[in-house]
């Protein structure tokens, strides 16, 4: 019989995951941890590929019966908001699990810095935020540029980038009882300093407490649409280097801190001046199918070294620190919408795909549906992946990709109000994505 593997909340691009276990021989069940699904992830759902489907209803222990009868080996959780039903099936099973003594901490955003704080690794001044004159008084008194943020989104979805006190007591009054991006009530905020410095994603697999860091995402960002910090494009980095030591070295430590033993995990770290630092961290795979990428563009990902740890536990150990087999280099790049309105056409897609890096093009909004200006992770128009074994071919093109991309790149039927663009002419390629 193949074993079996759990994966909880197995939605959109985690599929690959459920993919990876498929492909090394593994029968999948599938469970959901709410009875509705989230508004993020509505439309048509697979279920062919699964051994089973089970909803959680709420009851723990009628669910531990359902899953327990399939005999799994694992459970994993395939996006964030699984994390801590994964947690409390292993646990209940035997099975190699976190565990639910620090739960709380990789879910929410206070708890999981008060938490590696308190284990003594780098992390950011916050405060738990209640009401709006709470977080207006916490930025008195701190000063300078502070974030304001959900307790458990993700996405970026609900993160304001505040200067004075006032813009903070505004961010708090969107977030508090707002419905994120899981379909859940916002409860409260918390209120972080902002941290200057590159942002890294660092993607790991753990298997008893030993970590692999099987990839490292450098970031950029912008100024668009209002917000400060935009994240506009992921770069694949090479395994070695000072950079990378130093955030393989931190995010271990914040890995050990959160109790994250086995399985993936998606590590966000700002490189500061006085070192890394946590922004947060998901005791899941990384997200935007990134894994997927990096395993295409360096032959392994974290696809891969998760089906070892689960499924091959003893291989995972004694090749952790093997270098990838590949060295094709890789972007991420979301395109930013400076528009909202009904969408007519993209200009300039052709010399897009014409470049030498193209890889694929993901469309999120196709011509004839409604395009909104891009403010987080879910909601960019358009991503385009690059990936060649030239660094500076991938950086070329993504830099022409962010020149092409603005106001004239989009032809669209405009709301009334103040996102109507100006008339722009057409370039010589044009055409739908």
């Amino acid at each position: 019989m193949p074993p079996t593997v759990v994966v909880v909340d197995s939605y959109g691009l985690s599929k690959s995951l459920v993919d990876e276990f498929r492909k090394n021989g593994a029968s999948v069940v599938r469970v959901q941890s709410t009875p509705e699904v989230p508004a993020v992830y509505r439309g048509p759902l697979d279920l062919s590929e699964y051994a089973d489907n089970i909803v959680h209803g709420g009851d723990l222990a009628a669910t531990v019966r359902a899953v327990a009868a399939h005999g799994p080996v694992a459970v994993v959780a395939g996006g964030e908001i699984g994390v801590e039903l994964a947690d409390a099936l292993g646990e209940a099973l035997g099975l190699p699990t976190n565990g639910t003594a620090l739960s709380a901490a990789r879910r929410d955003k206070y708890v999981m810095i008060e938490t590696i704080g308190r284990a003594g690794v780098a992390a950011a001044r916050q405060k738990l935020v209640e009401s709006e004159d709470d977080v207006a008084e916490w930025h008195r008194s701190i000063g300078g540029r502070v974030v304001v943020k959900p307790l458990r989104s993700a996405a970026g979805n609900g993160v304001f980038f505040c200067d004075t006190p006032e813009e903070s007591a505004a961010a708090f009054g969107r977030i508090s009882g707002a419905e994120n991006v899981f379909s859940m009530r916002n409860v409260g905020a918390v209120a972080q300093e902002y941290l200057r410095g590159t942002e890294y994603m660092v993607n790991t697999v753990s298997r008893d407490g030993v970590h692999r860091v099987c990839e490292i995402w450098r970031t950029t960002r912008i100024t668009a649409n209002g917000v400060a910090d935009l994240s506009d494009t992921a770069y694949l980095m090479p395994r070695g280097g000072e950079v990378q030591d130093r955030l393989t070295e931190y995010a271990g430590q914040a890995l050990d801190a959160l109790g994250i033993r086995h399985g993936p995990a998606h590590v966000e770290i700002k490189m500061t001046a006085s070192g890394p630092v946590l922004v947060e961290a998901g005791a899941r795979i990384g997200g935007a199918d990134l894994p997927h990428y990096a395993q295409i563009a360096r032959g392994r990902s974290q696809l891969d070294w998760t089906v070892e740890a689960y499924l091959r536990p003893e291989r995972f150990l004694a090749h952790h620190a093997d270098d990838d087999p590949l060295g094709s280099h890789c972007a991420f790049v979301g395109l930013v919408s400076p528009v909202s309105g009904t969408l007519r056409r993209y200009r300039g897609v052709e010399t897009i795909r014409a470049m030498e890096s193209f890889h694929e093009m993901r469309v999120a909004v196709a011509p004839g549906q409604r395009i909104s200006r891009t403010v987080d992770d879910i909601t960019y128009p358009m991503v385009v992946v690059l990936l060649h074994e030239s660094e500076e071919t991938v950086l070329r093109d993504a830099n022409t990709i962010r020149y092409l991309d603005g106001p004239s790149f989009y032809d669209v039927a405009p709301d009334d109000g103040p996102d109507a663009p100006d008339d722009a002419p057409d370039d010589e390629a044009t055409g739908s994505a």
